[in-house]
């Protein structure tokens, strides 16, 4: 049997009165379709587990959203879906019981979702994007040069940790701000500490 929990019911009560009747109704489906599944608060939001989450429902000032965790996996013959933010939002900005999916496509997205979390299938890893490196501007190429170890450091640094000097000494919003920070960055680096190195976890 599945799990209720009264979390959720305080949830819904909480929520605006325009979006009650939307999440009341998402629940009830869930639960037709997916007896055995298991509620929970996760993230402050109403979610559904079934070996593992598979799909939530939030309620914000405006609108409510109902999603699936593996959105970019389910088949989408007539293109309901919006992938572009899958968990929290998968159907879009719903604001009235007329924005939902008719309830049999709505059932075929859940049940669709179970059989994901039944054969185990994962989401792809998201490539992580090569962060760009930016040119060292000269004035900060000539401080650097005149102190060795902080030269030595700062090659080592990797693309981002460079940026995050780069991008402090450039907000500068005068020449005598942009003056302290360079003394510092160059006694920072000369340490091997990266720019924020203060909120390093000890």
């Amino acid at each position: 049997m599945g799990k209720k929990d009264k979390r959720i019911d305080a949830y819904i009560a909480n929520a605006k009165p325009f979006a009650q009747p939307i999440l009341k109704h998402l629940r009830k489906l869930v639960h037709q379709t997916c007896p055995t599944c298991e509620e929970a608060i996760k993230w402050s939001f109403a979610c559904f587990d079934y070996k593992g989450i598979f799909c939530s429902m939030a309620a914000f000032k405006e609108h409510a959203t109902f999603g699936f965790w593996k959105t970019a996996l389910l088949k989408d013959p007539k293109g309901v879906l919006e992938k572009t933010n899958e968990a929290m939002g998968s159907l879009g900005r719903i604001t009235r019981m007329e924005d939902l999916p008719k309830d049999k496509v709505i059932v075929d997205f859940i049940k669709q979702a179970m059989k994901l979390n039944d054969d185990g299938v994962k989401l792809p890893s998201r490539e992580k994007k090569p962060v760009k490196e930016l040119p060292v501007p000269p004035y900060f190429k000539t401080a650097l040069s005149k102190n060795k170890k902080a030269k030595e450091h700062f090659e080592k640094f990797p693309p981002g940790q460079k940026k995050e000097y780069i991008l402090w000494l450039a907000e500068a919003k005068t020449p005598e701000t942009r003056d302290r920070r360079l003394e510092t960055a160059i006694e920072w680096i000369s340490q091997g500490k990266i720019r924020n190195w203060k909120y390093l976890k000890k």
